[in-house]
């Protein structure tokens, strides 16, 4: 049995004290550790942004789950790669630490060059996302609404406060997606079905993004959002 330390990252102080995205991350390396016969000998969690090439300085708790993996001889496993970084440079840099780590959303089987090209599409998908971000906002508030979905001027119609917060449902919608995918995602390359799935999520006690219990068009929603 390999022995791995787990990385769990948020890059929010709110995402860390509430626990968003950290359950989905531990629920989804619980799960690839089963499966694949691994050992979990660590979990280290840090709330920190991944931005910049030189973001290891300021994540100390990820510096040291490296060092004590390399002491051990063992790897890191984190849920995602982006949990590590959405910066290709900084990614590049990890691999000349001689430390292996792996993601569970790419398996065991991942080479560096693939390591490379999702590290790639996850500094992409990031830029995307701030573009999208500043242009929503931008958006909003030239019809007089702020990032709340709250009036800039009073006397606006009441459907722009409406549309204003139905676009922050939606990304909020969307970054559970990706936190939760990795779980969902290898149960649905078992070739379960969206109802199964849900059973599973509901009798692992994970929680919907409203906190309750799953059923199959959520999990299916999940799914499309991911993609």
């Amino acid at each position: 049995m390999r022995q791995m330390i787990a990385y769990l990252r948020v890059s929010t102080h709110k995402q860390g004290r509430g626990g968003l995205g950290i359950e989905a991350q531990r629920a989804a390396i619980a799960l690839f550790a089963g499966v694949n016969a691994i050992e979990i000998v660590e979990e280290c969690v840090e709330v920190e942004t991944g931005k910049g090439d030189d973001a290891l300085e300021r994540r100390p708790v990820l510096a040291a789950a490296l060092a004590r993996a390399k002491r051990l001889g063992a790897a890191v496993l984190v849920a995602r790669l982006d949990r590590l970084s959405r910066d290709v440079a900084f990614i590049a840099g990890l691999m000349a630490r001689s430390v292996p780590f792996y993601a569970c959303e790419l398996g065991l089987e991942a080479d560096p060059f693939m390591l490379h090209i999702f590290a790639a599409v996850a500094q992409r998908e990031r830029a995307m996302i701030s573009q999208r971000t500043k242009a929503a906002l931008a958006a909003a508030k030239v019809r007089g609404v702020t990032r709340a979905g709250l009036p800039f001027r009073t006397g606006q119609p009441t459907a722009v406060t409406r549309e204003a917060a139905a676009a922050a449902i939606g990304v909020k919608a969307d970054r559970f997606a990706q936190n939760i995918v990795p779980l969902i995602r290898p149960l649905r390359d078992q070739g379960m079905s969206l109802a199964a799935i849900a059973d599973a999520l509901n009798a692992r006690g994970v929680r919907s993004a409203r906190g309750a219990g799953w059923y199959a068009a959520q999990v299916g929603d999940v799914l499309r959002r991911a993609a």
